[in-house]
């Protein structure tokens, strides 16, 4: 496989990230949700305005995966109070890794979890952490594989239907990872 390089993404890729959120989204639960909660869900959740300002929030950051110049797969990270759920300010919450469906399997999601990390280490992080779908067994699998642990739940709202994500964390100690 051709190098795949993980670039920050920036107001000017708005269409390019609306892009490529719609359809990682689609790929990962259209199969398993209702076509009209998915659609709403589609619809809103990557509307350019929300997209716009989730951009210019200082506290969140998005990254591409790039394979010869095509967005595969893109990072979101918030940080202090742009976190999804009010926890401790100095963690870093992991809010979206997805990929395009042909590239499940191929180590892309590893890179960018690998950006996360390396992020959370730069910023002296206490934890990372995030939320997975309850039912998303392939994603669970990932994060426990990586030292991800269950701590908590919250809920994710998809259109109608009111969804469980359980909240996983990994303790940073001393800058360096530890499993906790």
């Amino acid at each position: 496989m051709e190098q795949i390089i993980i670039e920050r993404v920036t107001p000017a890729d708005i269409k390019k990230l609306q892009e490529i959120g719609r359809t990682t989204f689609s790929e990962a639960f259209a199969d398993v949700n209702a076509e009209e909660n998915m659609k709403d869900y589609l619809e809103k959740g990557f509307s350019e305005e929300k997209l716009k300002a989730e951009l210019n929030n200082q506290d969140s950051q998005f990254y591409f995966a790039l394979l010869e110049g095509k967005a595969i797969g893109y990072l979101k990270i918030n940080i202090g109070q742009a976190q999804t759920e009010k926890l401790n300010l100095d963690a870093l919450e992991i809010e979206r890794i997805y990929l395009l469906k042909a590239f499940y399997g191929q180590k892309v999601g590893q890179l960018l979890y690998q950006k996360a990390i390396d992020i959370a280490l730069e910023l002296q992080a206490s934890y990372v952490w995030l939320g997975v779908w309850e039912e998303n067994y392939r994603a669970l699998r990932f994060y426990k594989k990586n030292g991800f642990t269950p701590f908590g739940k919250h809920k994710f709202r998809l259109g109608d239907d009111e969804q469980t994500d359980l909240m996983m964390k990994k303790a940073l100690v001393d800058n360096e990872l530890k499993v906790s």
